[in-house]
């Protein structure tokens, strides 16, 4: 499954390095975690390697899936959710702690259309960051280019 030196993506965080794979004794049974360094503050996490599905642990997406993820942002077909922001809020942050880059794109779109629309609340800017950074720090190391370049082009996707 994953491997030392491998890349990948826990949910709301965003990219680690798998660091080191180590068994420890707990209970009296034998578990192996991986260790999770992540990229953008060094935090490290231990995962139960049975327990990785469940945690939403996945790899970074590939080259080629990147266009899929630009699409997403490109995509202006869609129909605002009109509930209180409080509701969008919790929508939007279990889409991001589901950890799937395509619905973290899909709030950061949302969330962009919403703002020329009206003045979004501190928790929805907050939001927006959040689902724009971790997009940026993804495709960055799916697309092998600086996350600056990424940036530029989502700004010019959303024209700003």
């Amino acid at each position: 499954m994953f491997h030392i030196g491998d890349k990948a993506v826990y949910p709301g965080h965003g990219v680690g390095v798998i660091e080191a794979i180590e068994t420890k004794r707990i209970s009296g049974k034998e578990q192996s975690f991986f260790i999770l360094r992540f990229v953008d503050n060094g935090m490290t996490i231990m995962i139960p390697e049975d327990n990785v599905e469940s945690a939403g642990l996945r790899m970074v997406i590939r080259k080629i899936e990147v266009r899929k993820v630009i699409g997403i942002l490109k995509d202006r077909e869609i129909t605002l959710d009109t509930q209180t922001w409080n509701r969008r809020y919790r929508e939007y942050m279990e889409k991001i702690n589901k950890g799937s880059i395509y619905e973290i794109a899909e709030v950061l779109r949302d969330l962009h259309i919403l703002k020329s629309e009206k003045e979004l609340s501190f928790g929805e800017k907050k939001i927006m960051d959040m689902a724009k950074t971790l997009l940026v720090k993804e495709l960055a190391i799916a697309k092998d280019v600086k996350e600056s370049n990424i940036l530029k082009e989502i700004q010019t996707i959303f024209g700003a």
